[in-house]
């Protein structure tokens, strides 16, 4: 057949929810009425490609031929969206007259009217999915994100600024050329390397500790939980330094790895919150307003991460934790529990990792004066009663560390957030040098065995306070990890008698 077609292919991929799928990308020319057509259920992004395509070849000279060319976006049972499959298709047009291949890259970019290639938020996460799934993949990536993306490992990165840079790269063969290792761009000033592992931290403190007068005790236990991660609940009048102090636990939390960084990255990303990697861990806090698929995810054509997924290695707050709704509060007990968060579809499932560290503050009473030594409460016993009943035990179950914070300012207390830092650094140390990969907060049964060793006078503690307490299984659990984690502080093997009395002393009565 004279007008025999010949189909040229590549390879993109797309996001499904949150994991990457391959797609295969196929081109024809066909002898017939001049024409340019997308199929394989392509969104209305790329349907709009074509007139940036057409641009951009014209741009450098490309002559579209007197034929119908068809792109096909395989598999066609998967919904494709974004800018970024503009340059594989371009590519794929431009070399149909040519001896050229794309061979077998992963090609990503979106071109502007005049032939540059432009990065979008959806590369990154499909990068780290992908990175995940196959080893020792070649891709072509717009140039602007090439530093950012050096930091995934396993992928081979080649960047082009322009259409006619990418097409160069194919016609010279410059991918037979050996690839050498681009030097990594230090994003991170601070490091330190454990059991073969680096770990980066930040020494800036934009909010500092030493700004929240007195509260020697409030910062001990902020100390606690951030070295541990473990969740913790503030209780207290209005103005007492509640919201102040947590809003500044978010810098004294223990140093992060790559892969850390990474996937709170491909996260923001999904959500089109794109920013330079950074060692900070992140810090969620959704108003008490919020709806439910806003915190844990959710939408119909495409399911976004919702605050509890954003808050993944970091911080999520909840502010007046009592005027959250009775549903976001109960549907808690999974991200706390499992550390994941499951959104169920019709014809998918997607699930998110919700490993945070869970920070609330809230009111003693409705008014707030409860406790108050100047004020006068003006709620009664019923009020006080429905208003801590918001909270079922379920949910109080899973916090960790319970202060009351009192208004008594008149201690001094010069603790910087640079000197509680240097606990929690030093607590993290202590952790990861005895092998451990999880914090304290998320051991599992068995680590909790193999790790959380009580001194003799420890044990007679314990026994004595599941005696008189009452302590379930969950709850003694609890206190072991906390009690770790103080121990962890004293760089302790063992935890002693005063390391458990201090964690029951947290424990909600």
């Amino acid at each position: 057949m004279s007008s025999g077609k010949k189909v040229k292919k590549a390879f993109c991929a797309t996001l499904d929810f949150n994991v990457a799928k391959k797609i295969f990308v196929e081109s024809t020319f066909i002898r017939a009425l001049p024409g340019f057509s997308i199929v394989g259920m392509a969104n209305q992004s790329i349907q709009e490609s074509r007139d940036r395509i057409k641009s951009a070849l014209l741009g450098i000279g490309f002559k579209f031929p007197s034929q119908k060319i068809t792109i096909n976006l395989s598999p066609s049972d998967i919904k494709k969206e974004g800018g970024h499959f503009d340059l594989v298709i371009a590519l794929l047009i431009a070399f149909q007259q040519t001896t050229s291949t794309c061979r077998e890259f992963y090609i990503f970019g979106e071109l502007g009217l005049d032939g540059q290639v432009k990065s979008t938020s959806a590369i990154f996460p499909i990068l780290l999915s992908l990175a995940r799934k196959y080893k020792n993949i070649s891709i072509i990536l717009p140039q602007d994100i090439v530093e950012k993306a050096s930091q995934i490992k396993g992928i081979k990165i080649f960047g082009v600024s322009t259409l006619e840079e990418a097409i160069s790269f194919f016609r010279e063969k410059k991918y037979n050329l050996p690839y050498v290792q681009r030097e990594t761009k230090e994003f991170f000033d601070k490091k330190i390397e454990i059991n073969g592992t680096e770990y980066y931290y930040d020494l800036d403190f934009p909010l500092d500790f030493k700004d929240v007068k007195g509260h020697k005790f409030l910062k001990r236990v902020l100390s606690i939980s951030a070295a541990g991660m473990h969740n913790i609940l503030l209780e207290g009048s209005p103005g007492c330094g509640k919201s102040m102090s947590i809003k500044r636990l978010r810098y004294i939390l223990p140093p992060v790895n790559i892969d850390e960084v990474l996937e709170s990255q491909a996260y923001k990303s999904i959500n089109q919150e794109d920013e330079n990697l950074s060692a900070k861990r992140a810090f969620r806090s959704p108003h008490h307003s919020s709806s439910k698929p806003s915190i844990f995810g959710g939408g119909s054509s495409r399911a976004m991460a919702g605050e509890a997924a954003l808050a993944h290695n970091g911080i999520l707050f909840f502010d007046e934790l009592p005027h959250f709704s009775k549903q976001i509060l109960e549907s808690l007990r999974e991200p706390l529990e499992n550390h994941k968060v499951l959104i169920s579809r019709v014809n998918s499932k997607i699930e998110y990792d919700t490993k945070f560290l869970f920070a609330a503050a809230q009111n003693p009473c409705p008014c707030g004066n409860l406790f108050s030594k100047v004020r006068e409460c003006r709620c009664s016993d019923l009020d006080i009663a429905r208003y801590k009943a918001r909270i079922s035990d379920p949910i109080l179950d899973r916090i960790d560390l319970y202060v009351l914070v009192d208004e008594d300012f008149s201690k001094e207390d010069t603790s910087s957030s640079a000197e509680m830092f240097k606990d929690v650094l030093k607590a993290f140390i202590f952790q990861k040098q005895r092998g451990q990969s999880e914090l304290n907060a998320n051991l599992s049964e068995q680590d909790i065995q193999k790790y959380c060793r009580l001194a003799e006078s420890a044990k007679e503690i314990l026994e004595k306070a599941i005696s008189n307490y009452g302590l379930n299984q969950r709850s003694v659990g609890k206190i072991l990890k906390i009690s770790r984690t103080i121990a962890d502080i004293a760089q302790s093997k063992m935890i002693e008698k005063n390391h458990l009395l201090e964690a029951l002393n947290y424990r909600k009565r």
